[in-house]
């Protein structure tokens, strides 16, 4: 067979095509023609093989009907059918099997014939042929193998013992073919097929394995496998000329010199055959994982020692640091980091002078720069004195020139799509053969393969790290603690579609003390899932800065998902807790139901109305009251936690409840304990957010409440107040900043209240909490006072003095509130 390409053919030989009787071990290595036929019954591909046996060239073949150029029309579809069956199938002299078409219309097994036909060059042709059916996708639809009858008999004419098994020649097929060399067969097939994707190579070759080797029948039962002449072409007249030194030794003459075979054929052949099964070697160690480090470190062990002593590689900056696609030329100032170094020498040798991670420039007179900039090898047969001098200057305080003077040199750039990423510095010790030209086609192609498969993994790293950055970017940084609780959470990246997923949760600070805690699961992954998640997550954040009711904010968010499109679903699972009333307010849209581990360990799904996905509409939502105690946890995450494939999603819950109510040493502790019990329960695909609420209370002793009437002289009583309270909790020190601001936000409060009572709170926590309430709907704004002006201050004296301060809108109206630091005790 020859290899399916556009060199020479290989010269095949019939060593074991005569085998004796009964001897149906031995392969008869036969040169074939390989053509194949599309779906319309045109040859889309002919190799010169083909070539030479049909004598038409491969620009008048392709295109036209395989019935015109090949003897097997009974085998093609039918004109004009695109998805025709196969028609009848056998030789045309009727030694082929015929074959039934299965019941889907399509040949299962390949047919085999021979004929005689009258071709350009020959007056005429005796033809063996084999053709296999082909299925799937691709519009190859036959494979036909063709072989020269009359070739056999002239390789065997001189043996009468063989020349009897030429009475009948006939092409077959075996199934399973056991003989020498079979694996090798089957892993090589591909070899000679057309160039095309290693799919439809792959999809090719698995149906001519299945349905058997071609054979060649030299009797009713004497059937020898046909296997490929495999290599690199050899020089045409070479058999020629042997023929003429046997004659003249058996004539007793002088051998004439151009018929003398010194070996060198043999030796040439034998080395690019060498090169080529390195190369093909090289090409299955390298690439086994998309991991930029660890491909790496594969390009580098793939070449030492076979073919160089050092291998030091070398990458762009922007490639090490998972960067976009570098750009420009590379230059003097480009900086170029060692990211490995093989070599045969004694340990710890090169470690020293070249460490692996520096990064340096090279200058212009280097070949490092030559091959960088030119994007071609680069070959130093030897490394003189002087240019181990050169390049050792490059090199502070440490000397290479022992490492590198006298060695031979190889520098390959690894490039992809025109782009040198990198390069590779190969070294040959100075009692190995130097690198040549031949090494230099070599090292290119290696560093060809190299490169594509490092951009591979430069654009997989590169992806890894958008995803990353986007999901983060997404995700909220909630603190430790909250107001009366401690929050504890986690975020899993899913495994499919670049770790992107729609999975969120959040907290958000609501007045009185309050605070909302949310976890939220857009359906489907990838980047449309996050995005629709950074829309959601945001209006939930806005909505609950209203502070509107549960129940009513998930009806807001629903109305904005079918606003934003129909093409997503999210579940959401929103709940509101009061520190200080000890309760939770929960609604649901769709999701799984939290779980509540008590403070003495029992934990307990919680019943809610499950509600419709955010997206569906028209749906109702309910809220419900819990009411909770000092001490316990709250947990919400979404289904990809709980859920496996196959298994009901009860048995997931359960063990969530059952992991949860395991006790922990902190809220960091009992997250990892939920996610260790329960992602290793199967393979899991889905993102999962996770986020654990300690509901911890305030104590009425922290809390200090007053109802001040619409009366101006009611600011010097909330003044009063706050510096008797702040001196009870032993808070003098934030008694006269607290007392300060109290008296700005009374005094606007009292202004712009309608009719309802101002109502003043402070709350002792983690921080100390003031909070003005009354009736009006306005919200207060920073304003910029001028010396003149009468108003205008106020806010900025809170902005100035608080830690934190903020409005919002209330049910009744809205609340001003700040924070002040506890001082340190």
């Amino acid at each position: 067979m020859d290899r399916g390409t556009e060199r020479d053919a290989p010269a095949g030989h019939l060593a074991a095509a005569g085998a004796p009787a009964g001897d149906v071990t031995a392969a008869g290595r036969v040169p074939l023609a390989v053509v194949v036929v599309d779906r319309d019954g045109l040859v889309s591909h002919w190799s010169t093989g083909a070539r030479r046996l049909f004598g038409t060239g491969k620009q008048d073949a392709i295109g036209r009907p395989a019935a015109d150029l090949l003897p097997v029309s009974g085998a093609l579809p039918d004109d004009g059918d695109d998805e025709a069956p196969y028609g009848s199938w056998g030789g045309d002299d009727g030694l082929g099997p015929g074959l039934e078409s299965s019941l889907d219309g399509r040949l299962s097994y390949p047919a085999a014939g021979r004929a005689r036909l009258t071709v350009p060059r020959h007056d005429r042709l005796d033809v063996l042929w084999w053709a296999y059916p082909l299925v799937g996708p691709g519009r190859e639809r036959l494979l036909v193998l063709a072989a020269d009858a009359d070739a056999l008999r002239r390789a065997d004419r001189d043996d009468p013992l063989r020349a009897a098994a030429f009475e009948r020649i006939a092409p077959a097929f075996a199934l399973h073919t056991d003989f020498p060399g079979a694996e090798e067969l089957a892993r090589r097939l591909p070899e000679i097929l057309p160039s095309m994707s290693v799919g439809e190579s792959a999809r090719i070759v698995a149906q001519v394995l299945e349905l058997g080797y071609p054979v060649l029948e030299f009797s009713q039962n004497d059937r020898v496998p046909v296997t490929p002449d495999w290599g690199v072409p050899r020089r045409a007249g070479r058999r020629a000329r042997r023929e003429r030194a046997a004659r003249a030794a058996a004539q007793g003459l002088p051998v004439p010199a151009d018929a003398a075979d010194d070996g060198s054929e043999d030796l040439e052949y034998a080395a690019v055959r060498e090169r080529l099964e390195f190369l093909n070697e090289v090409s299955g160690r390298i690439g086994t994982s998309l991991d930029l480090a660890r491909t790496i470190v594969e390009v580098s062990r793939a070449v030492v020692p076979r073919f160089t002593d050092v291998a030091g590689t070398y990458l762009r900056e922007q490639v090490v640091a998972g960067e976009g696609f570098p750009e420009g030329v590379p230059d003097t100032t480009t900086m170029w980091h060692r990211v490995a170094l093989e070599h045969t020498d004694e340990p710890g040798r090169w470690d020293d002078v070249v460490p692996v991670g520096e990064a340096m420039p090279f200058p212009a007179h280097t070949p490092f720069f030559q091959c960088m900039t030119s994007g071609e090898p680069v070959l130093v047969p030897r490394i003189s004195t002087e240019m181990g001098h050169a390049i050792a200057s490059q090199f502070e305080k440490r000397d290479i020139r022992p490492l590198i003077t006298h060695r031979s040199m190889l520098v390959v750039p690894l490039k992809a799509r025109n782009v040198v990423l990198g390069f590779m510095i190969l070294l040959r010790h100075p009692e190995r053969a130097e690198f040549n030209d031949m090494d230099r086609v070599t090292g290119a192609e290696l560093a060809a393969r190299a490169g594509l498969v490092l951009d591979n993994a430069r654009m997989y790293t590169y992806q890894e790290s958008v995803a990353e950055t986007l999901q983060d970017s997404m995700l909220p940084h909630i603190p430790a603690r909250m107001a009366g609780c401690d929050i504890a959470t986690r975020y899993l990246p899913g495994t499919l579609l670049g770790r992107v997923g729609g999975d969120w949760f959040d907290s958000v600070k609501l007045p009185g003390a309050r605070t909302a805690l949310v976890v939220g699961d857009v359906m489907g992954h990838g980047l449309n899932s996050a995005a629709m998640m950074g829309q959601l997550r945001t209006a939930v954040q806005t909505m609950a800065a209203l502070d509107l009711p549960p129940a009513q904010l998930l009806r807001n968010l629903d109305d904005l998902a079918q606003r934003l499109g129909d093409t997503y679903l999210a579940t959401c699972l929103y709940a509101v807790y009061d520190p200080i009333a000890g309760e939770l307010s929960l609604a649901n849209a769709g999701h799984i139901p939290p779980v509540l581990v008590c403070a003495d360990g029992r934990s307990e799904l919680l019943e809610l109305p499950t509600g419709a996905p955010i997206g569906v509409g028209g749906v109702p939502f309910e809220a419900v009251r819990v009411r909770v105690r000092p001490g316990d946890r709250l947990v919400m995450c979404t289904d990809g936690l709980v859920e496996v494939r196959g298994e009901d999603i009860g048995v997931g819950l359960a063990a969530l409840c059952e992991s949860a109510a395991h006790p922990a040493a902190s809220m960091d502790d009992a997250c990892d304990t939920i996610i260790r019990a329960l992602n290793t329960r199967g393979g899991r695909k889905d993102d999962v957010a996770l986020l654990m609420a300690r509901l911890n209370g305030i104590e009425p002793d922290d809390v200090a409440e007053w109802r001040l009437a619409r009366d101006p002289a009611e600011v010097r009583r909330a003044r009063a107040a706050v510096r008797e309270q702040l001196h009870t909790w032993d808070l003098a020190r934030l008694a006269d900043p607290a007392e300060l601001m109290v008296s700005e936000l009374v005094t606007n409060a009292v202004r712009h209240s309608h009719g309802r009572p101002v109502e003043l709170r402070l709350v002792r926590g983690d921080t100390l909490l003031c909070e003005v309430d009354d009736d009006d709907h306005e919200l207060p704004t920073l304003l910029s006072a001028g010396p003149g002006d009468e108003s205008g201050r106020g806010l900025r004296v809170v902005s100035t003095l608080a830690r934190e301060w903020g409005t919002s809108r209330t049910a009744g109206g809205k609340t001003v509130w700040f924070e002040l630091t506890l001082p340190r005790r």
